[in-house]
């Protein structure tokens, strides 16, 4: 019988030449054209993504109480403003780094995200007040542009549609394994170093350095090893202008639309238990007659409880993604995060020994309502704007933290600490009422136009 190649493509063909074969990573299934090479450098920055973004909150707290010596009951409100400035920026710089990705490629935007991140970490520590810290928030929110906007736009490139499911719960997986080592390890750090003899302030000095470097090795990382190009052919690339209106035509799309209110909730929540979260317990336990770097410790570790178990929930998740409508499946996340948000009603103090339960439900919710709103939008965008929908994507996610972390710092302040996740709750509760009408009334998912 003669070899048929279309069935077994030579090797030097596979993934190169037959654009018609899937690569694998195991299960997890490639899109054409994606090399177990791009898909395994990209696993790795997805691993320090989040965590890398998110150590900001740890180290501005820590900041905060050793370098700046804020008054407690002033830092809810500082870091929810500061967070609301970061988030006025990415706003602005959201859509345009989305057009980039689809003009030059996603492969030195991310990189670029990187070094941003890095630069941010050296002069971060050397800030000798509040205002300083605005300035290098410029630099943190055009890292949180790239980074963010990479993160989702390779997310949705690099899976075949039938693993579209698996890939963004393994991405949820190895970024919350991501945060919990970064967080819990790096957060460690100026407690370690005060105890080797060094000052508070050169402590959180040379943590900082420590994150920025590997920062800047990640990026190098990228710059290797993610796939060159855009995945459409040169000829078939929208214009400028196109690519610019596309992201929010496409909100004309009832299931796209539901996806941006998810990340808008989804960005939210990240963002309230990042600052929140560590804040409530570094603040608990500085009243409790803890040392500053002993303090923050207490907060990062109910914040990586909450991010272990959104860790054990994402593989679990991610089947029912791919199984049933994934609309049906944004409706049980908001349920999820609702009940792990208002849950906290029942919690007054954030280091009580049964505490972790609430932090477990707390990090499931979270991780629910994100791999959900990721997933949805990846089926729905269409190919040739899936930059710039993704751009609006995180616009929506932008908006939702800027949001959240501003009322949030003044309900932390002036009415409770757990304020900010009753509030992320309530609005859980309103995109489930969302989830339950679209799925009824838009049923089958938009076709993609090339």
């Amino acid at each position: 019988m003669p070899h048929d190649p279309s069935r077994n493509p030579p090797a030097f063909a596979v993934g190169r030449f037959n654009h018609d074969f899937y690569e694998h990573i195991g299960s997890l299934r490639l899109a054409p054209g994606v090399l177990p090479r791009h898909g395994w450098t990209f696993l790795i920055a997805a691993f320090f993504s989040i965590g890398l973004m998110i150590f900001i909150s740890i180290g501005q707290t820590y900041i905060l109480n050793e370098h700046l010596g804020i008054p407690a009951s002033e830092q809810g409100t500082i870091s929810g403003n500061l967070v609301f400035f970061t988030e006025v920026l990415t706003l602005l710089l959201f859509l345009p780094a989305g057009i980039l990705m689809d003009r030059i490629g996603r492969r030195p935007v991310y990189a670029a995200g990187f070094l941003l991140l890095a630069l941010t970490y050296v002069l971060y520590p050397f800030a000798e007040s509040v205002a300083a810290l605005y300035v290098d928030r410029i630099i943190y929110a055009l890292a949180v542009v790239t980074v963010a906007g990479g993160l989702s736009t390779v997310m949705a490139d690099y899976p075949a549609e039938c693993s579209r499911g698996k890939l963004v719960a393994l991405v949820g997986l190895v970024s919350g394994l991501g945060v919990v080592i970064i967080s819990q390890g790096f957060g460690a750090l100026p407690k370690v170093f005060t105890g080797a003899g060094l000052d508070g302030v050169a402590a959180g000095r040379l943590t900082h350095f420590i994150v920025a470097g590997l920062s800047v090795a990640v990026a190098a990382l990228l710059a290797w090893g993610l796939k060159p190009g855009i995945p459409i052919h040169h000829d078939e690339r929208p214009s400028v202008r196109e690519l610019l209106t596309g992201g929010f035509s496409q909100a004309r799309n009832p299931r796209i639309l539901l996806a941006y209110s998810a990340a808008f909730i989804a960005r939210g929540d990240q963002s309230v238990n990042a600052v929140f979260l560590i804040l409530w317990g570094t603040l608990a336990g500085k009243a409790a007659g803890l040392e500053p770097a002993a303090a923050v410790m207490s907060g990062t570790f109910i914040f990586v409880i909450a991010q272990i178990a959104a860790l054990a929930w994402a593989p679990i998740l991610g089947p029912l993604l791919d199984r049933i409508d994934r609309v049906s499946a944004l409706a049980v996340c908001m349920a999820l995060s609702a009940l792990g948000n208002l849950a906290l009603l029942r919690l007054d103090d954030p280091l009580a020994s049964h505490g972790m339960v609430f932090f477990i439900l707390l990090g499931i919710g979270q991780i629910s309502v994100f791999l959900g709103g990721q997933s949805l939008i990846g089926q729905e965008a269409p190919l040739a704007q899936r930059g710039s929908v993704l751009g609006a994507f995180n616009v929506a996610g932008a908006i939702g933290i800027l949001l959240m972390t501003f009322v949030g710092g003044h309900l932390f302040d002036q009415v409770d600490p757990r304020a900010p996740f009753v509030l992320v709750g309530v609005i859980n509760l309103a995109l489930l009422l969302a989830s339950v009408y679209v799925r009824l009334q838009y049923p089958v998912p938009a076709l993609k136009t090339k």
